[in-house]
């Protein structure tokens, strides 16, 4: 429209330059229907829905648009506000004393004749001849303007009324009241602050529409627009708010009625290769009839359709093509005797109008004399046909929502009029109209018709959003009955706006399940999504969780990771606490061990038995016997040590089984290295003038023994005080279990302690591989010295074999090395003694002890 509004301004400034009078340029545009009245209200209707076409050489004037295809439903909107007007007449509470009058036009459902025609209504179509003293300032010819069946048209009629100034034409800031122009640019008061409208926008539309699909759960689906305002903007409404719910669109096509057929089929070739099984459509009435055309050409059945349903729509679409169809409708409603006086034309055909001539004649399909009509063979019309009987869109009142928009308009205007004027028993005369405050008061009125339905505007000029989810249901007769299947209002909390019935719905193909419109299936719990590259995030592959991860729910975009003490299950959708895993006395390995470290206690309890039975014999009391007691006592404690190490960690535990174990075997060592001295020292002492044993005598022994078991005290009271063992929850070793371990604390003292023993191991070792080759029939020294290399050997291989090991087995390992050592020392230093004890008493005797 702006190159419109530059054409018009450069028309008014020449005529300016050329004479001070005013003269409109141009044909004259008289209404197709008119009334006077004190005050006057413009409409738009069209009654015709098509033009003859035409190719102007622009050598001469081009003649005027010659409109063709007459409209039933222009005539309704035309009835409807006649109706209103009358009845306002003849009201003695609203506007009393005041009559209303009407201009109405036909546009023809043309954008340029909806803005010439809109001209007319601003400037009438007086011929002023002479010059006045304030030339072309004459009062406006309507206060309103009602009509504008589509958006386009619309915004054309509210740009050219809009906020603009002419000094040399008037102020021209007239008021649009729109009954069926839903698109959502309307809403905007900088470009249309003159335009108000009794039908929801599209904006509310679109939101209810994403909002239907999503409850639904179709998040891949095609979209289908008219390529005009209404379908542009309410599909960029649409595809905003479906990004935001999670909806993808498979592809979004455009067309409009007077494409070439190319574009439609291949509109149709789009959607036989697409996926998706639901189209939801902004196209309008007219444009439908060209689609569903094509559609049932091509018998495209199966699809599962939604989008604004009326009527109209279900006249055309023969073929059965959108059955199943859910969408939205304005809300029933009804006004007493107005269907009546819709469908009485009679009163009409005393005009001499051309138009309710040619009305006549299609509606009853007959031809008057005098009229210019082609068709030879019709019959002739009388003038006193009945309509009783005739089914057309006409008589067909399924519009009667939006007709009766168009009588809620004349009653905004109405109440505003009523309220400038002062009106109360009578009408103040004198005020004088000002389009702008008219303006003002409309936006404000807020009022309720005779049946009780609300009107009023919000700040965008917009009523309130209400709609009605209808399914259209085909019937066994072949009609299409649309079912009341829930309710949106856009003015109720988020959660609440939508209410549906969906039992009562019937889907596609007269089908009672739900269709299905997804690019991928859903991912089940245990796996989840991936986007497929180069496509909508709606389409994705399902990649089932890592080990430790898990995703409980549907369609998960991540696995969680698992608490570290549980574990995903095999299904990955739930985690379960993980197997605590530790040497107990209930399992086999644990058993075995037990037995073999109480069989060592009992075996040890035996030979202490046996030595303290045969306690004064040779044998026993060679080497100190007392050292041997302290021995089999360290080595009792050595494996009843073994036990600390099996059961559940504790704190208490932890602490005490390497403590026991450093302390006990450091004891059994220096009972050993002890007893090796002895050996050494007693022979050196058989040698001429040797004294050396009072030098290591009884007493030189025990304190021998208790200093070298103090060291290792001491290094363990240091190892509890500064970094005790501690039990631990080793999650890294395995991943589906929990190794139940103890800590070691501090590393350097538990290296200490094994150190040390280590060293008195091997200094006992090579003072019994020094003394092994002495001259005695019994020599103490060779069975140290095999106990000891046992002792090492274990000891040796332990340290790898600890490393190694995992889990629970490492504390099987440092058992077993225990186990194996004790049983070393139990084996090699008093078995043999045993023996001669009990089988070979002849050789436990002085004399054989001392050989030669």
């Amino acid at each position: 429209c702006d190159p419109l509004n530059k054409s018009l301004l450069l028309v008014v400034s020449f005529s300016y330059t050329e004479q001070l009078v005013c003269q409109q340029r141009g044909d004259l545009e008289n209404p197709q229907l008119s009334k006077d009245g004190d005050i006057i209200l413009g409409g738009i209707f069209y009654f015709h829905s098509s033009w003859k076409d035409r190719k102007d050489t622009y050598r001469h004037k081009p003649l005027a648009l010659e409109c063709i295809s007459l409209n039933f439903r222009g005539f309704q909107y035309a009835q409807t506000m006649i109706f209103a007007i009358e009845e306002i007449n003849n009201s003695t509470d609203l506007l009393p004393g005041i009559s209303l009058g009407y201009k109405l036009y036909d546009n023809c459902d043309a954008i340029t004749r909806s803005v010439r025609v809109t001209l007319a209504l601003a400037n009438g179509n007086e011929v002023v001849s002479a010059p006045t003293e304030a030339p072309c300032t004459r009062p406006a010819q309507v206060q309103a303007i009602m009509g504008g069946t589509s958006s386009s048209p619309c915004m054309a009629i509210a740009t050219v009324i809009g906020p603009f100034h002419l000094p040399l034409v008037g102020h021209l800031f007239f008021l649009a009241i729109s009954h069926y122009s839903s698109c959502a640019c309307l809403s905007d008061k900088t470009k249309y602050p003159s335009f108000l409208r009794t039908i929801s926008s599209d904006d509310y539309q679109s939101r209810a529409l994403a909002q239907l699909v999503k409850h639904f759960r179709w998040i891949w689906v095609g979209a289908i627009r008219s390529n005009n305002d209404y379908g542009n903007s309410g599909m960029a409404t649409f595809t905003e708010t479906a990004r935001q719910l999670g909806i993808c669109l498979e592809y979004s096509v455009s067309f409009f009625r007077t494409d070439p057929p190319d574009k439609i089929k291949k509109i149709i070739g789009i959607i036989k290769a697409s996926t998706s099984k639901v189209i939801v459509a902004f196209v309008s009435s007219m444009d439908t009839g060209v689609l569903i055309q094509e559609l049932s050409y091509h018998n495209l059945t199966g699809y599962q359709w939604v989008g604004k349903i009326d009527s109209q729509t279900a006249e055309m679409d023969t073929h059965h093509i959108l059955d199943g169809a859910i969408g939205l409708s304005i809300p029933k409603a009804h006004v007493n005797d107005m269907r009546e006086f819709i469908l009485d034309v009679k009163p009409l055909i005393s005009s001499s109008n051309e138009l309710f001539t040619e009305l006549w004649e299609t509606l009853f399909n007959c031809k008057f004399r005098q009229s210019n009509s082609s068709a030879e063979n019709r019959r002739a019309c009388t003038g006193h046909e009945d309509l009783t009987g005739v089914k057309n869109s006409f008589t067909d009142m399924s519009l009667m929502p939006k007709l009766i928009n168009v009588y809620k308009g004349v009653y905004a205007v109405a109440h505003a009029l009523h309220s400038i004027l002062g009106c109360n028993e009578t009408c103040n005369n004198k005020v004088q109209l000002d389009p702008l405050t008219i303006l003002q008061h409309t936006r404000e009125i807020h009022f309720k018709t005779k049946e009780g339905d609300e009107v009023y505007f919000d700040e965008n000029g917009d009523p309130p959003a209400k709609y009605e989810i209808i399914n259209w249901q085909p019937t066994e007769n072949g009609i299409v009955d649309f079912v009341t299947v829930g309710l949106y209002d856009a003015y109720l909390p988020a959660d609440k706006q939508l209410s549906l019935q969906p039992e009562s719905v019937i889907w596609a193909e007269n089908s009672q399940q739900v269709p299905v419109s997804v690019c991928s299936e859903k991912c089940p719990p245990g796996t989840r999504k991936v986007l497929q590259k180069g496509k909508p995030v709606c389409c994705y592959d399902c990649i089932r969780c890592a080990e430790g991860e898990i995703s409980n729910i549907t369609d998960s975009i991540t696995c969680e990771q698992c608490h570290p003490e549980s574990w995903s299950n095999e299904r990955r959708d739930a985690c379960v606490k993980k197997e605590a895993e530790f040497l107990s006395y209930e399992e086999i390995m644990g058993v075995l061990l037990t037995a073999t470290a109480l069989f060592g206690t009992c075996m040890t309890t035996v030979v202490a038995a046996i030595f303290f039975r045969y306690r004064t014999t040779p044998i026993v009391r060679a080497n100190n016997s007392e050292l041997s007691f302290l021995l089999l006592f360290s080595l009792t404690l050595c494996f009843l040590c073994s036990l600390t190490f099996i059961g559940r960690p504790s704190e208490w535990s932890c602490m005490l089984r390497h403590t026991a174990f450093g302390i006990t075997f450091v004891l059994c060592i220096s009972c050993v290295l002890g007893k090796t001295i002895v050996v050494l020292m007693a022979f050196r002492a058989t040698l001429p003038d040797s004294n050396v044993m009072k030098w290591f005598g009884p007493a030189q022994q025990r304190l021998s023994v208790v200093a070298f078991t103090l060291i290792q005290v001491v290094i363990c009271i240091l190892w509890l005080t500064i970094s005790p063992p501690f039990p631990f929850k080793n999650f890294t070793q395995f991943k589906d279990k929990i190794i139940l371990e103890c800590a070691l604390g501090s590393a350097v003292g538990f290296w200490a302690v094994l150190g040390y023993i280590g060293l008195l191991a091997i200094l006992c070792f090579i003072l019994a591989f020094l003394a092994r080759k002495l001259p005695d029939n019994f020599n103490e020294a060779k069975l140290i010295t095999f106990s000891m290399l046992i002792f090492c050997a274990v000891w040796m291989t332990f340290i790898p074999a600890y490393v190694s090991s995992p889990g629970k087995f490492s504390v099987a390992v440092e058992i077993f090395a225990i186990l194996a050592s004790s049983f070393g020392l139990l084996i090699c230093i008093f078995i043999p003694k045993c023996y001669v004890i009990l089988l070979k008493p002849e050789k436990n005797t002085k004399k054989n002890m001392m050989g030669k």
